[in-house]
């Protein structure tokens, strides 16, 4: 029991060692499309980035420090109203994004990438960006900005998160007009916003797609007990009757992550190599190991 009870907490560590480590990743991400393709090129991006560039451009004060001054006042209020729980992490992207923003800005010191073809830098500036917020999201992580305003607003009003941080975004590209006097740039902004939404679903949307698999066995047990231990995940055993045959089978019924279908087709291949496996996607798991059920 006491083993148990090790081997869970051990997990339990690594999975939050592991969302820390991809959340510094994402960040690293996202800075790079901001800072080397975006800021550069005068294309506003949404949320606190957004407002950081446009005081960027109108009195030259770095980014690192409005980006972290404003996150500063939204983590306490985030504090106060939504609690500790829901800012950890979030605190943890800010400070490391604001800590790694200048190293960034001295490696990449007097590149001009694209700075003649600003449509490719707002592409690739916003994928880069919707990339990062996706993997962040992805392990349960936030890059803070919009977002806090956006969960206290849903708290006291019914109002979706999505409005919320799509109208606040809208705002900030539209207020960069007053300080760039430039149309084109406002519609590269929009672009951006349009582009990064899109990077962000594509990122998290794969990274939650399911499948289930149905696999009929004479060695279920093996392999029910190979996927319990490797995978982590249950495995249901179901009586059936093979109609041709007349004659009672075992059929396997087993939920995963798309990204371990791989390692449960070269499981039951090891074992019986002539079982019978039927998988498919489905559009949604909700339950312990996979999404939290949600209702708006």
């Amino acid at each position: 029991m006491d083993s148990v009870f090790v081997t869970s907490k051990t997990q339990r560590t690594w999975r939050e060692v592991r969302d820390y480590l991809m959340i510094a990743l994402a960040m690293v991400v996202y800075s790079v499309g901001w800072t080397v393709f975006l800021l550069p090129n005068h294309i506003t991006t949404g949320g606190v980035p957004g407002i950081a560039s446009i005081v960027f451009w109108a009195t030259g004060i770095n980014v690192q420090y409005t980006y972290f001054a404003i996150n500063g006042v939204l983590l306490v209020a985030a504090l106060i109203i939504l609690g500790w729980k829901f800012v950890v992490k979030t605190i943890f992207a800010v400070f490391w994004m604001t800590a790694i923003l200048p190293f960034i800005q001295s490696a990449t010191e007097g590149w001009q990438l694209l700075h003649d073809q600003p449509f490719m830098a707002c592409v690739i500036g916003a994928a880069f960006c919707g990339s990062g917020v996706g993997i962040a999201l992805s392990n349960n992580g936030s890059s803070g900005g919009t977002d806090i305003i956006a969960a206290i607003v849903n708290k006291y009003r019914d109002i979706t998160l999505g409005r919320v941080i799509l109208l606040t975004d809208v705002i900030i590209i539209s207020s960069s007009y007053f300080v760039l006097r430039n149309w084109e740039m406002l519609v590269y902004g929009y672009a951006t916003l349009f582009i990064c939404s899109f990077m962000v679903d594509q990122v998290v949307n794969s990274a939650r797609q399911s499948v289930q698999f149905f696999i009929v066995s004479k060695k279920y047990e093996e392999i029910g007990h190979r996927i319990n231990k490797d995978l982590h995940r249950g495995v249901t055993f179901l009586d059936g009757v093979g109609a041709y045959t007349g004659q009672g089978v075992k059929l396997m019924f087993v939920l995963a992550k798309k990204r371990e279908s791989t390692t449960i087709f070269r499981l039951i291949k090891d074992i019986d190599p002539n079982a019978f496996v039927s998988q498919s996607a489905v559009i949604g798991v909700f339950g312990e190991g996979f999404d939290k059920i949600k209702v708006n």
